[in-house]
């Protein structure tokens, strides 16, 4: 019994052994085997008295060898299929025909995706990118149900793998945050209360001191006691985010010219520890019933409500020190809480968005007091991702208001375009802020804060003169200066005494930094003084030719 032990044992640790042995140990003990040392490898391992273990042994061995060969054919299989290859247009006609398997479509599109990453290795022969390309369009706009308008111009703001990011993330819910109200109890003591009533929650993260993280909850999170005592509100992340660049100051005047439902505005008086006025305002009377709900549970006492149309607020109300503009916008940044919008926008409503919002913000700037102690600043934002809406709106601003951009004090997020296609925006764009879902995991939003720093409206700038953000602003004079009395005329340069026909408001360019005059009237009439000078001296010593003689003729008749 104890031989029998003894090479039941060994036979174990042998088989045992053999089994974690590497591939290429193995490889080289079955070489070793089919050549002429197989003898010797054999009377060195094995002893011939145990027939039974040493034909076990082979037979493992031989097993090993044969999977390892499947396993190496399945290798070159592998790497033969990796080839993607375009589908030829009859199949694309087939599946537009018949119902399409999605797990098809999808294999293709990750497929697509790794070619066009590595084109000039992994394409195929005789095909172009944009071959790849509008197969790709083809493939996201079916599989994620879009609209080929939407994912074209969605293709001209991502990458080709940060694309598929994005609409991967707009398929699933953002997390669901709340923001403590200050005014009522701390966030410690807030997080303690629902953790107690079984709600799974976390710290928004350290950009923001007020924000909590729901991941689930055994409670209605809207219908908690502490929710309805006004401790807290139900507010997404990309909201705070705005109001934070703001920065509201206590005892200031504030308007927020877009407020329902009353997010931003409760968390502004929040900032202002309902000091100073808020002017929440809002064009439909209906959302204004939920600002007025959310403020009276959150004990807001610093706000008034108004109904009034936003692009004729100047006209009501001016002077404040801070405005905060949350333009209505596409909502291509909240597509996972309106999946219509996946289908039911096109160029039109881009482009109908953007000449509002256009609008809206000169409103809000000439509602804003240059002359403010403290302020002088507005927010505008959106929740869209669109260029149109968002870089197209800011340089728009730039050029007609006296305004310049300045940092928005948020210290993560995207910079913004200042070039995109064939538009090229100002400089300071830069300092503007985008946040995508695929990249902040929260809806996506575009930030920009400017700083007012005169109250007067500039002239339009026409072709061909400088840009008044690049060291120029055009300021006109009264038209009442035709009755004005005539400038007197020094002894070394006469002006003449007749102005140019047509002439309306006089406009003079000021220099920002030294204040100077660069085209002065009286200059011109001096200049066209002395060339009539020069030409009737040239003349009396008859040195005038015939076309300057023309030229001097119809100087004379002004």
């Amino acid at each position: 019994m104890r031989v029998k032990y003894h090479n039941l044992s060994r036979c174990a640790f042998i088989c045992k052994s053999s089994f974690f042995f590497k591939k290429s140990t193995r490889w080289q003990y079955s070489d070793k085997l089919k050549g002429e040392n197989s003898d010797r490898i054999s009377s060195l391992s094995l002893s011939r008295t145990s027939g039974s273990t040493e034909s076990s042994l082979w037979e493992i061995s031989e097993e090993e060898e044969e999977k390892e060969g499947e396993e190496g054919d399945l290798q070159l299989n592998i790497e033969e299929l990796e080839k993607f290859t375009l589908p030829s247009g009859q199949e694309i006609e087939k599946e537009s025909v018949q119902p399409p398997d999605l797990q098809v479509v999808h294999q293709r599109i990750k497929d697509n995706v790794e070619v066009l990453g590595d084109f000039s290795k992994k394409r195929e022969e005789g095909r172009e990118r944009e071959d790849y390309l509008r197969l790709l369009k083809h493939d996201l706009a079916m599989y994620y149900s879009y609209n080929t308008f939407l994912i074209d111009k969605l293709m001209e703001l991502f990458t080709v793998s940060e694309l598929v990011d994005f609409l991967e993330a707009n398929e699933v819910q953002r997390p669901v945050t709340i923001r403590t109200n200050t005014l009522k109890t701390r966030r410690r003591d807030l997080a303690q209360a629902l953790i107690n009533r079984g709600v799974n929650l976390d710290p928004l993260g350290k950009w923001s001191k007020v924000g909590l993280v729901i991941f689930d909850s055994s409670v209605p999170v809207g219908a908690t006691p502490e929710y309805l005592a006004g401790h807290y509100m139900l507010q997404g992340a990309s909201s705070l985010l705005p109001v934070m660049a703001l920065a509201p100051q206590e005892n200031e005047k504030v308007l927020d010219m877009s407020a329902a439902p009353g997010g931003k505005t409760s968390y502004m008086a929040q900032l202002m520890k309902n000091t100073g006025v808020i002017l929440a305002n809002d064009a439909n009377a209906d959302r204004l019933k939920s600002v007025v709900g959310n403020l009276h549970r959150l004990g807001i006492t610093n706000s008034v409500v108004c109904n009034y149309d936003g692009r004729e607020f100047p006209k009501v109300m001016g002077g404040f020190d801070r405005v905060l503009l949350d333009a209505p916008c596409s909502g291509t940044g909240v597509i996972s809480k309106d999946p219509a919008v996946k289908t039911s926008k096109d160029e039109k409503d881009i482009l109908r968005c953007a000449h509002l919002q256009k609008e809206l913000i000169l409103s809000a700037i000439d509602s804003l007091d240059a002359s403010s102690e403290t302020g002088g600043y507005m927010v505008y934002c959106t929740c869209s991702v669109m260029v149109e809406e968002n870089e197209w709106v800011v340089d728009y601003a730039l050029k007609k208001r006296n305004v310049k951009l300045v940092q928005t004090g948020l210290d993560f997020g995207k910079q913004g375009f200042t070039r995109f296609k064939e538009r090229r925006f100002h400089p300071s764009l830069k300092l503007t802020r985008r946040f995508y879902p695929h990249t902040h995991n929260m809806d996506g939003f575009f930030v920009a804060k400017f700083k007012k720093f005169s109250n007067a409206v500039p002239k339009p700038v026409k072709e061909g003169e400088k840009d008044p953000q690049e060291g120029e602003v055009e300021a006109t004079t009264d038209r009442n200066t035709k009755n004005s009395k005539k400038p007197k005329q020094t002894d070394s340069k006469p002006a003449p005494a007749t102005a140019a026909r047509g002439q309306g408001a006089k406009v003079t360019k000021v220099t920002k930094a030294k204040g100077e005059g660069i085209r002065d009237t009286k200059e011109k009439k001096a200049k066209s003084g002395a060339t009539k000078k020069r030409f009737e001296k040239k003349k009396s010593n008859g040195r005038m030719g015939k076309n300057k003689f023309k030229k001097f003729k119809k100087l004379k008749t002004v």
